[in-house]
């Protein structure tokens, strides 16, 4: 599996996986609400997901390159048109200076599309790296060796980044957090169901294949990955699952490196660090400490011999999208036929430009944002933002829950958050990046280390409030608790999340509500632990934090008792927060809303009222259709419930949707009074 900084965003609440996305052009108009693709014929209290979607579910099905489709595809798909023909420009370029920003988007676009010349390089693309792992002689060097395999972004064994330290949110720490797993959840490696059993076989036999495709004799390529699994199924049994990893307390645990060292020490983490490049670390972020321990177990359970061959595989998976085409179609094969169940793979255009704009994402985004993004935008943002914050303010003065202690120290937090829309205010400079015509990998490579080293320069460091966590062509959205921030990026703001064209009821019901949502991730069961100034501190009584878990307690019911493919169940309590800021959110959107009429009652449109309209335009953003395969995956690894649970429970607990859809008892997703859960 590809490893990009995966962990940049450790800290962040995000609103989904995040896709990319754009503007349409200023004379195209989009229908805020329209009402062929509902299905009518279904009640609104029977399956609100269906009321809204289902004529456009049943006209969208799933193309062939993806293994769902959606809002987010859409927008996604109208995207990349427009960045393809922002990298043609700048591709088609003769005259672009040497390390300029144009010379380094053409020659890392232009090295990825020049498929000749990748076939012509075959495996020796990778062979420089393989004949290090290969020369490997002691343990020493292999510890060395995981430390530039890291400076490359290439992560065996753990992660190494930085980010502001929890409890001293004004400065920069080094982290170490557990890694080193092919498969992507621990549960892969655990669980002895048939299908768990199965999928571990299917990977064997990936990476058995993909040996094979690098010259390895099928003998031997069949041992090493055996011995693949076996490091990797050790390394998952000291491995915290993806809901204890959202305990933020219990990923805190701070000690100078030699602690470290006798946390675990038969690895030399002087020698770890002085390889990448900050041989001076000063305190760490041990994150999970029982797996850093294990680390050195594993360096005397296991000999020289298999450590080069875990290093190899990891190296090998990690480049595989940027080889030759055999690798690249044994690669697709697992990790998205298998495991998503993708029928094709994208054309090379849109795989190479999705790796350009990760690799010089805010270039790009600088671009984009010129061409696409407009300031009306931006500006209807920050009055939306301001309008979602008094609305939240005033909620929280309301609450029936919470001592008048805490709720001051709630408003404070709320008013302190601080807002980005759109793109940074200053861009990031890429002049040390070197990017060379003809070497893709080497391009990737070269990118990787640049972030590496861009990152690592920020320990022991004052936070940059500046800094973003994601590209301006980005759609999503998310909230940084260390920084008590909300972000949105330029990709998010367009149809149907942001419609400039739209009445006000659906612009609060789609965009309002993702403002909500991020606000109230700075409040959810891991955000609330959180202060004002970003610090991992407990400013909640003990009252206040028992009714809290109580109120909360009701929303992991619901969602526990959601059924998925018939069997398949909603994990409330990994998905908790996801839930708890949808459901804030909405209550929040929708108040704004009300205050935004002035008293006022807004006309109907096509017959649907303005409270109606907030609805429908919250559950639009969320129509998508999903492969079975892609769903039960996304049910074991994705803190966020489906599309299908966000639009047909969270409004359930809503008193003002039940009225305005006049939702009674007899409807089967009804929800008494007295289990609705009333948090923010």
């Amino acid at each position: 599996m590809t490893h990009f900084k995966i962990l940049s965003l450790a800290l962040a609440t995000a609103l989904l996986l995040h896709a990319c996305g754009s503007h349409k052009s200023e004379t195209t108009m989009t229908k805020a609400i329209d009402p062929t693709n509902m299905d009518l014929n279904t009640r609104a209290g029977d399956n609100f997901f269906e009321y809204v979607n289902g004529s456009w579910i049943k006209n969208n099905p799933i193309p062939a390159e993806y293994s769902q489709y959606g809002a987010f595809t859409v927008i996604y798909e109208d995207n990349q048109e427009q960045l393809k023909s922002l990298v043609a420009e700048v591709s088609a370029a003769t005259d672009a200076k040497a390390g300029s920003v144009n010379q380094q988007i053409r020659d890392f676009y232009n090295s990825g599309m020049d498929s000749v010349q990748i076939e012509s390089l075959g495996t020796d693309a990778i062979k420089p790296q393989m004949d290090a792992i290969t020369n490997l002689s002691n343990h020493r060097e292999v510890q060395a060796y995981v430390a530039e395999m890291h400076k490359h972004s290439v992560y065996p064994l753990f992660y190494l980044f930085s980010s502001a330290d929890q409890k001293n949110s004004s400065m920069e720490i080094a982290n170490l957090y557990q890694g080193g797993l092919g498969l992507p959840d621990v549960a892969y490696y655990l669980n002895e169901d048939e299908q768990s059993i199965k999928l571990r076989i299917a990977y064997t036999d990936h990476i058995r294949k993909m040996f094979v495709l690098i010259g390895v004799e099928e003998s031997i390529a069949n041992e090493k990955a055996n011995t693949v699994l076996a490091m990797e199924t050790a390394l998952a049994k000291r491995s915290k699952s993806r809901l204890e990893r959202r305990d933020p307390n219990g990923n805190y645990n701070r000690m100078p490196l030699s602690e470290l060292q006798e946390l675990s020490p038969e690895f030399d983490w002087q020698l770890y660090f002085e390889t990448v490049g900050l041989p001076e670390p000063g305190e760490i972020n041990v994150s999970q400490t029982d797996f850093i321990a294990s680390i050195s177990d594993m360096m005397t359970t296991y000999d020289v011999e298999a450590w080069k061959t875990y290093l190899s595989w990891n190296m090998l998976d990690a480049s595989a999208n940027y080889l030759n085409d055999a690798i690249v179609e044994q690669n697709f094969d697992f990790f998205s036929r298998t495991l998503s169940g993708k029928e094709e793979m994208q054309p090379r255009w849109k795989r190479v430009l999705g790796t350009t704009s990760r690799g010089l994402g805010e270039a790009l985004g600088q671009l984009y944002v010129e061409k696409h993004f407009p300031q009306e935008s931006k500006d209807r943002m920050l009055v939306l933002v301001e309008n979602l914050r008094l609305a939240f303010a005033d909620r929280i003065s309301k609450l029936d829950w919470m001592t008048d202690e805490t709720k001051e120290k709630a408003l404070e937090k709320l008013n302190r958050i601080t807002v980005k829309v759109g793109y940074p205010d200053k861009w990031k400079d890429y002049s040390r990046l070197q990017i060379v015509p003809g070497n893709y990998l080497q391009n990737v490579l070269a990118a990787n280390r640049f972030s590496f080293e861009e990152d690592l320069a920020k320990v022991g460091k004052e936070v940059d409030e500046t800094e973003w966590g994601m590209t301006p062509q980005t759609v999503n959205a998310y909230y940084n608790p260390t920084n008590n921030e909300i972000v949105f990026p330029a990709g998010i703001l367009q149809p149907p999340f942001f419609n400039r064209d739209a009445d006000d009821a659906v612009n609060y019901g789609s965009i309002g509500v993702v403002i909500g949502h991020e606000m109230t991730h700075g409040f959810d069961d891991k955000g609330r632990q959180y202060d004002k100034d970003g610090n991992l501190n407990d400013w909640w009584t003990d009252e206040d934090a028992e009714r809290f878990a109580e109120k909360t307690a009701k929303l992991v019911e619901q969602y526990n008792n959601y059924s998925i493919l018939d069997s398949l169940h909603v994990d409330g309590q990994l998905t908790l927060g996801e839930n708890i800021a949808d459901l804030g959110g909405i209550n929040i959107a929708f108040d704004a809303m009300l205050r935004s009429f002035d008293g006022k009652t807004p006309e109907d449109i096509d017959g649907f009222s303005a409270e109606q309209r907030f609805f429908l335009g919250y559950a639009q953003i969320w129509r998508q259709n999903i492969r079975d395969k892609e769903l039960a995956r996304r049910l074991k690894e994705d803190v966020h419930s489906p599309g299908d649970a966000r639009v047909n429970v969270p409004p359930f607990n809503v008193d003002a949707f039940i009225a305005a859809f006049h939702i009674s008892p007899e409807d089967k997703l009804y929800i008494p009074k007295e289990k609705r859960a009333y948090i923010w």
